[in-house]
């Protein structure tokens, strides 16, 4: 059986705050949503006669916690808990991924789905924010039980979810093939082909040229438009990069091809250095091949902790989120972080990085390139008329271009982060959509 909690109350970590803590979060550890929280009372100040509203930006406007049955291969049944949480819909439908991992959890879920709702904010494309995911390891499911999976998961949270209403695409652990399974799983339940339902997909089912590297490269024009700023040549950068997947690794191969050296690499199978720059390209095709990147020839594999005392000028985390902490982040040596994942860095982390001198692009701003294409693609299946991969990159370069100097001409007028002028740029797109369109009934 399916419970949609709409409205639900969260304890805020606001001095204000006199709301009592749901039973669903753990009052000593919030988690993800707690970091969120805690961005929004840092921005808060800075919203003018909108902070009225500022309480709409720490309630989901709707979660919806699932249980997800399904057969094994083996003839038995187990069961999986799924989430889909919509923060905020006042700019348009909500808009976000959906991760299969087995330490998904409530607070995560409703954290990403209100980071969705700063980013989508932050580059002024018209979604409201959400996030789905599902508590599994796919790792351990065939290919037969992980379609089963995610067709009885898109059948739960179809209530929620349409073309109009809240758009899934890909996240950690799902693909085009998975977005290809929740479009024809939705489709056959409404009796229509709806290829809008999910952005993410094979090119041959609706999907947009340029989707599956959009975030990476999203996280290169940023950082380019960064570097400028603090004068670091990128064509002369030493550059570190956790995680290698289709961000980093796509964030990576483009700094690569700009010059820079990467000389670090980590992911879930350990940590390699080369100190002359590794061969992305080659790097890349071993890790297709052979699943780990420690087997990479020529290369020196270091302890996974002493990553973040690599000697570099760019720090790309493009993992999980809180991998940048207070125990560590005195110990990293960048110039510039460049944040590929969500919510890679704690606010505490961010302050000593701050306090050092190193200038942190938020991943609200760094990682929207992926969401920005999945609008590009949402908008051609609309249309039914599709544009070039050309086009699709000019497009998303720019709009990527126009949100960087919005966000560092705020945090200069306020003399504040990035992170927090983004928020600023963010917070008032949307709760100016809150004010007008008032409170119905």
């Amino acid at each position: 059986m399916s419970q949609v909690r709409d409205h639900a109350l969260t304890k805020t970590l606001a001095a204000s705050s006199t709301h009592a803590l749901p039973s669903y979060l753990n009052a000593d550890d919030l988690g993800p949503w707690g970091i969120y929280l805690q961005q929004v009372d840092r921005v808060t100040p800075y919203l003018g006669h909108l902070a009225r509203w500022v309480e709409t930006l720490k309630r989901p406007k709707r979660m919806l916690v699932v249980d997800v049955p399904i057969e094994l291969d083996n003839g038995t049944i187990a069961h999986f808990e799924g989430y889909r949480v919509q923060h905020n819909t006042s700019r348009g439908p909500g808009k976000g991924g959906v991760r299969f991992h087995q330490d998904v959890t409530l607070s995560e879920v409703m954290a990403l789905s209100a980071w969705m709702s700063i980013k989508n904010a932050a580059v002024n494309v018209p979604y409201g924010g959400a996030k789905g995911g599902i508590r599994v390891d796919p790792k351990t499911l065939s290919r037969g039980e992980l379609e089963r999976l995610t067709r009885r998961y898109t059948s739960e949270i179809g209530i929620i979810i349409g073309p109009s209403k809240d758009i899934p695409a890909p996240d950690v652990n799902t693909n085009d093939q998975v977005m290809a399974w929740m479009m024809d799983t939705y489709s056959m339940n409404v009796g229509t082909t709806a290829t809008g339902v999910v952005t993410g997909k094979p090119i041959d089912l609706g999907g947009s040229l340029g989707r599956r590297e959009a975030t990476g490269r999203g996280v290169f024009t940023v950082g380019v438009e960064a570097a400028k700023h603090i004068g670091l040549d990128i064509s002369k950068a030493r550059v570190a990069v956790q995680g290698f997947g289709n961000v980093g690794g796509i964030a990576g191969k483009l700094f690569s091809e700009a010059g820079s050296r990467i000389v670090a690499v980590q992911d879930h199978t350990g940590t390699i250095y080369q100190e002359s720059g590794l061969n992305v390209p080659a790097l890349l095709a071993h890790i297709k091949e052979h699943g780990t990147l420690i087997t990479f020839p020529g290369v020196e594999v270091i302890a996974n902790d002493a990553f973040w005392d690599v000697s570099c000028d760019i720090l790309i985390p493009a993992a999980l989120e809180q991998q940048i902490t207070a125990t560590n982040a005195g110990r990293i040596q960048a110039k510039l972080v460049i944040e590929g994942a969500n919510g890679p860095t704690t606010p505490q982390a961010d302050d000593i990085l701050q306090e050092r001198g190193v200038l942190v692009v938020p991943d609200v701003v760094a990682n929207a390139g992926g969401v920005t294409v999945s609008y590009f693609e949402w908008v051609q299946d609309f249309s039914s008329f599709f544009w070039s991969e050309d086009e699709i990159n000019a497009r998303l370069v720019r709009i990527m271009q126009d949100a960087f100097d919005s966000v560092w001409a705020v945090s200069q007028q306020h003399k504040v982060t990035l992170r927090t002028a983004t928020f600023i740029v963010a917070c008032q797109r949307i709760l100016h959509a809150r004010e007008l369109r008032g409170l119905y009934p």
